[in-house]
């Protein structure tokens, strides 16, 4: 397990200063591919997009949380739509188990498989088997334009029937109780429901999110954003995503590489890991994405008169770098970005 001091940032540090914390956790994105494409994704999942995590790369990921956190550590299996890879995802937690990892802290579906009662079972039998501590169903109005909300319930139902209600979390579980069918709503009406369904429940307006959804409640100028930076989110950070190429993205921030874990294990990214000495992120961590403006409005970029928050305007950012190709260490990969699928 390692130590603050082993971070080069912490000991550049004065003693009083906040330190960057160890990453306990780290959610392995199975595939960017997904059965749906839920317009308040912040990784722009949808069926056209692609990618499939190797058993290696979350093998070799697992074993760098633990070599950062020791038995703190906690690892978790998302996507898009991880059960679209069933074998894939069996595969993982095969070879977890045989290697003495620990539990799978959780695993993300929207229970769109779950066509019969049998099949649901037969999963959740042979996940509980390899050691899944528990299941979150995305179950809210976004995700019930695109999933039938009986199978949903079905696989809350038997999930909670085998493995018991503490182990099966349902996100959110109001939308089971009182769902509502978008498809049959004009765009106006299903607007309005996005606007609920927001006012209710926290949205990170990053990836597809940080698009139109975004715009249907932004509220701040720029001039109010100018005053935020992102060097609390860096640094306090509880953990990390992984993507099915490598990428390791800080907490949520979906789309801001830090580094690669087919270059480097993660816990030397870690260790090495310095905001005040990396590109863009050093503009992020000192002055927010306020201070990106200067360099986009240079090359073309018109601002919105107002933004949702910090993310939405940072997303709106780097959705110009990467369609002109810049910063392409740090502002990747494609799957995060609108690029029309």
């Amino acid at each position: 397990m390692k130590q603050l001091s082993d971070s080069v940032y912490n000991r550049a540090i004065g003693r009083h200063e906040a330190k960057f914390k160890l990453w306990r956790s780290a959610g392995l994105l199975l595939t960017y591919r997904c059965n749906a494409a839920c317009e308040f994704c912040y990784y722009n999942c949808s069926p056209q997009q692609g990618g499939l995590m190797s058993t290696d790369t979350a093998i070799s990921a697992w074993q760098s949380l633990k070599a950062l956190a020791g038995e703190k550590a906690k690892v978790h299996i998302t996507g898009g739509e991880p059960f679209l890879y069933w074998e894939r995802l069996c595969e993982i937690m095969k070879e977890a188990k045989k290697q003495k990892l620990g539990e799978v802290d959780l695993i993300e579906t929207n229970g769109f498989w779950a066509t019969e009662e049998r099949i649901v079972a037969e999963r959740l039998k042979a996940l509980d088997e390899f050691g899944m501590r528990r299941l979150k169903i995305s179950c809210d109005a976004f995700h019930q334009e695109y999933v039938d909300i009986e199978l949903v319930r079905r696989t809350a139902a038997v999930g909670t029937s085998l493995l018991g209600a503490e182990r099966v979390q349902v996100h959110w579980r109001k939308y089971l109780d009182h769902s509502s069918d978008l498809s049959v709503l004009s765009q106006a009406q299903k607007e309005q429901a996005y606007v609920r369904a927001m006012s209710e429940y926290p949205c990170r307006f990053t990836g597809r999110a940080g698009g139109r959804l975004a715009e249907l409640v932004a509220c701040k100028s720029i001039k109010e954003l100018a005053a935020t930076n992102c060097r609390a989110n860096f640094l306090g950070a509880k953990g990390v995503h992984i993507d099915p190429y490598g990428n390791v993205f800080s907490g949520t921030c979906s789309g801001i590489i830090l580094g690669n874990i087919m270059n480097v294990p993660l816990e030397r990214i870690w260790q090495e890991f310095n905001p005040r000495n990396n590109g863009i992120i050093k503009t992020l961590f000192n002055l927010g994405p306020a201070g990106l403006l200067d360099e986009a409005q240079k090359l073309g970029y018109q601002p919105a008169g107002i933004y949702a928050g910090k993310c939405h305007l940072c997303t709106s950012i780097r959705q110009f770098f990467f369609e002109k190709g810049l910063h392409a260490e740090t502002v990747g990969p494609a799957e995060c970005y609108d690029i029309g699928a």
